[in-house]
């Protein structure tokens, strides 16, 4: 099976090369490479100066300069459309570095036949477990990532994720040609944040089924591009409004009935998880995206160039 390789870009070549390296040491060798840069010109030159043309075993890298800063859903659906004749795409945050076995795992699960997308085991450098799948808390509109804080050799029940998760981690997604011909591409108008869980959780998706690949084991450094997992008070606007922001709307596009229900409780975490720290300039951005969430604004934010 053919595979494209998706990674979208933000002015982060340092990332993208340690990605590419990881991936050139995979077993599986029948893929390619799609960048799709959105950081601008010179991001786009920086990164073509700083990669190969191909890896060690022959796979084609290929950079697409966005022209502007599409988000991630953006980025990641112009990587795949410049990839037509995949049989399946992998999705890839640029600061990840698959183990060598890691896309032959997910394709054999793909290979069993009763699901289209695949999700794996992501860990984090310092050992621990971020996810082996995601859980949508419907009436909290809440994502919540299954396994988090175990330890990266810890044993795991691929058969009870798969019947629990909800959506895919969205820094590794492997899903095939049924998938995106039934599903549809991600949301672009959510720009950053929650895309993958709308992307899942539509009925085609859930129809199709989601499987787990427990031996697919990416390490992921998390929040390298954004910034999300700094300390509550360091924490930028753009995550913290966007957090608030996605969560209403996936509840509005998926689960409109529980709107009011999900905004009260949301206003509450709000201040339970920045006031208590005194991150006061956060509660702002925070109840900034809540409104917009609420008022059912979507795109790019104002304060980000495109």
């Amino acid at each position: 099976m053919h595979v494209s390789v998706g990674i979208v870009g933000f002015r982060n070549a340092d990332d993208i090369v340690t990605c590419l390296e990881a991936l050139g040491r995979s077993t599986h060798a029948d893929f390619d490479v799609v960048i799709c840069e959105n950081g601008g010109d010179t991001a786009f030159e920086d990164l073509s100066a700083a990669l190969p043309s191909r890896l060690p075993g022959g796979q084609p890298v290929r950079i697409v300069n966005a022209g502007a800063n599409l988000g991630y859903a953006g980025g990641v659906n112009r990587a795949m459309i410049e990839a037509p004749d995949a049989d399946a795409w992998w999705i890839l945050n640029p600061d990840t570095q698959p183990d060598p076995g890691a896309l032959a795992a997910a394709l054999a699960r793909l290979a069993v036949g009763d699901c289209h997308a695949v999700g794996s085991t992501v860990y984090l450098p310092n050992g621990t477990i971020q996810s082996y799948g995601g859980l949508w808390q419907t009436w909290l509109g809440r994502a919540v990532s299954m396994g988090f804080g175990a330890a990266a050799d810890a044993p795991v029940d691929a058969k009870d994720i798969e019947r629990r998760q909800s959506y895919l981690n969205g820094a590794c997604m492997l899903v095939d040609r049924t998938f995106v011909e039934t599903v549809g591409y991600m949301r672009e108008d959510y720009f950053l944040y929650c895309e993958e869980v709308e992307w899942f959780l539509r009925p085609t998706a859930r129809a199709l089924g989601l499987g787990f690949a427990p031996d697919s084991r990416v390490l992921h450094a998390g929040g390298a591009t954004t910034g999300s997992h700094a300390a509550m008070r360091d924490r930028p606007k753009t995550p913290v409004y966007l957090n608030e922001r996605n969560r209403l709307l996936v509840t509005r596009d998926r689960f409109p009935a529980r709107l009011p229900v999900v905004a009260l409780g949301a206003l509450a975490v709000i201040f339970m998880k920045y006031a208590r720290r005194g991150a006061w300039r956060q509660v702002g951005d925070a109840m900034s995206g809540w409104l917009a969430g609420l008022a059912g604004y979507r795109g790019v934010p104002s304060w980000i160039g495109r």
